[in-house]
């Protein structure tokens, strides 16, 4: 046996490591599902709350896509400056907000405004959901920001 090529990258006095453990993931799944299932509802009712006649600009998408970019900014402002329970990212964040916000939805709209030879219009409402939710990221982590750092005292980062 001594006799046998090695390899000459294997140093064979060096104990092998063990595989990292991976820590399980099916309360992950769960938290994201329910969540998913809670932010798509929340859209859903806005839908019935301000439906979009057929033909006409797809406001309630455009408004939803906002206000759950704002939360996303304002959320992410949040834990990224307190501490929080490893299933509260996956839960509202992909989860709620995920299943809230609605790109697939604006792409189908886009596509729809296109087909019906309101190209104009399909690209501005490109552009203005674009520039929309950077500008409501943004603010909503500027303002979580502003209040997390008056509940502080007025420190700043």
């Amino acid at each position: 046996m001594l006799n046998e090529p090695v390899d000459s990258d294997v140093d064979l006095h060096v104990p092998a490591r063990p595989a990292p453990q991976r820590e399980p993931q099916g309360a992950v799944v769960a938290v994201i599902a329910l969540g998913g299932a809670l932010g798509a509802t929340a859209r859903y009712a806005a839908s019935l709350l301000w439906p979009t006649p057929p033909g006409a600009f797809p406001w309630t998408t455009l408004a939803v896509n906002a206000v759950g970019c704002a939360v996303i900014g304002a959320f992410m402002a949040v834990i990224s400056a307190r501490s929080v329970h490893r299933l509260v990212r996956p839960f509202f964040g992909t989860g709620v907000l995920g299943g809230f916000t609605t790109f697939s939805t604006y792409a189908v709209d886009i596509q729809q405004l296109a087909g019906r030879g309101e190209a104009r219009t399909g690209l501005a409402y490109l552009a203005l959901t674009l520039l929309v939710a950077l500008a409501a990221v943004w603010a909503g982590a500027t303002a979580a920001r502003c209040l997390l750092d008056r509940g502080e005292g007025g420190r700043t980062r």
